[in-house]
């Protein structure tokens, strides 16, 4: 559809950028703070440990004033869970929850919006000795954690999120701290973990309208359509497949609280259904989002699968690889790609705000989209236009989703400052403000503002109006 006319981004449109706090805050054993996954599992390439990370934890006051000086409207963030309870139940960490305490009020002491993430791929590693969330305890631990959560930061957090790309802790979790326990069946095993987790967002989004009336809450899952290589019957199943495995299993839950059809069917035929107690669909019907938080870096492109290949690789993150007798990864000659090898394409977001939209016909906000690069600092100076022309193509793309009648209540990049990449650890950058450190010499982190940095802060003044590539650096 070709518009003439463009409708202008709401008046209240959050713009801001995300972190995660294993991969910014550093201090990952500091002031009381537990070990998780994380710091047990997974170090990413090139990278010592996470015990400095950005350092976010020790430069909060000076980052948040960076965001500020952009204009951003919020900061999304996590909490990391074992900061603020070291062993995931139990005992609380004063310090940890002094800390985040600070932080959020330091984002509305510059009337930034809190937007905060509850979790985000750090599961406390005390809680993954007991089974981590393959044990069906772990739906009262998360709802134990949002209580807490609630209780201490309700009174000034309007904007939850609940849980960062479930469906990439289950699709490719091995890339970022899931591990199958020796003996146990994969699908067996990752399904019923996601079982649990839908199970616990379910309760703590009730939680959440119960204890704070007037928050919103909402899911924060990779979403991303999937195209069918060729016009071909079979190859527009695949895409149908894939779209229910990778994307509408999660939403389908989140919103209805049902098990979307053709994913139940997959999980069927990997012999992968789940364990579900009788209280779990009365729980799951009740757990209504009030929004939706999605992901969003590049779309996929599958085939038919006759079963014939030689083995099922599963998933890389954003790029699809095989799933035997459902789908099979193919090219998309249309795309060019990043130094990282992702596709870049900047229609397919908007084709994946209208699906979603479509589909669920509630408020969106993205909460990660972004360009990973090796940015170079050159006398105090970083000239990335490529992610001025990455942002510039994507923000313009939910503008035309807007126009085409598509609720989007806010923009938040990946990410608001360099931080360790969960594949590539520091050598792939993504921020507006970089952090002056190499993979094993983290220096004394300072901050540098790059290009994008004086161009996303004329893009906020002017509420998306303005998307030329022209900055002042001021």
């Amino acid at each position: 559809m070709i518009h003439q006319n463009l409708k202008k981004f709401p008046q209240e449109f959050l713009w801001g950028a995300s972190t995660s706090a294993y991969q910014v805050e550093g201090a990952n054993l500091e002031d009381g703070k537990g070990p998780s996954i994380q710091d047990v599992k997974k170090v990413p390439e090139g990278t010592s440990d996470l015990s400095v990370c950005s350092d976010h934890y020790h430069k909060y006051k000076e980052d948040i004033a960076l965001m500020a000086e952009m204009g951003f409207k919020t900061y999304r963030f996590s909490i990391s869970w074992s900061r603020v309870l070291p062993k995931g139940i139990g005992e609380v960490n004063s310090k940890g929850i002094e800390f985040y305490n600070n932080l959020i009020n330091e984002c509305l002491k510059y009337h930034i919006e809190p937007l905060v993430t509850m979790f985000h791929f750090d599961l406390p590693y005390e809680l993954e000795k007991k089974g981590g969330w393959f044990n069906r305890k772990s739906i009262e631990w998360f709802e134990e954690y949002a209580r807490l959560l609630f209780e201490n930061y309700g009174d000034r957090v309007k904007y939850w999120l609940t849980i960062n790309e479930q469906n990439m802790l289950i699709l490719s979790g091995d890339t970022i701290g899931t591990e199958i326990p020796e003996g146990m069946d994969k699908y067996k095993y990752l399904y019923q973990q996601n079982h649990h987790m839908l199970v616990a967002q379910a309760k703590v989004m009730a939680l959440c309208h119960s204890m704070l009336p007037n928050a919103k809450i909402g899911p924060a899952p990779n979403i991303s359509i999937g195209y069918p290589a060729s016009c071909k019957p079979e190859d527009v199943l695949a895409a149908q497949n894939v779209n229910a495995v990778r994307n509408w299993l999660y939403l389908d839950m989140a919103v209805y609280g049902k098990y979307n059809s053709i994913a139940w069917a997959f999980m069927k035929k990997r012999d992968a259904l789940p364990e579900i107690q009788e209280e779990d669909m009365e729980i799951l019907v009740n757990g209504h989002p009030d929004f939706i938080g999605f992901n969003y870096y590049s779309t996929v492109t599958v085939k038919w699968s006759n079963g014939d290949e030689e083995e099922t690789f599963g998933h890389d993150q954003q790029r699809i690889r095989m799933e035997r007798e459902v789908y099979l990864g193919a090219p998309n000659p249309n795309m060019v790609k990043t130094d990282f090898g992702w596709e870049i394409d900047p229609i397919g977001f908007r084709a994946t705000i209208r699906e979603i939209y479509s589909r669920y016909r509630l408020p969106m906000i993205v909460t990660e989209n972004g360009l990973g690069a090796y940015d170079k600092l050159e006398d105090g100076q970083i000239h990335d236009i490529y992610r001025i022309e990455y942002l510039r193509q994507h923000i313009e793309q939910i503008q035309l989703a807007i126009t085409d009648g598509a609720e989007m209540m806010g923009y938040c990049p990946w990410s608001a400052i360099d931080l360790i990449s969960t594949h590539q650890g520091m050598v792939k950058r993504y921020g507006f403000i970089y952090v002056d450190r190499d993979e094993f010499n983290v220096k004394n982190c300072d901050r540098y503002k790059k290009d994008s940095f004086y161009w996303y802060k004329k893009v906020i003044a002017s509420n998306g109006e303005n998307l030329s590539i022209d900055f002042e650096r001021k």
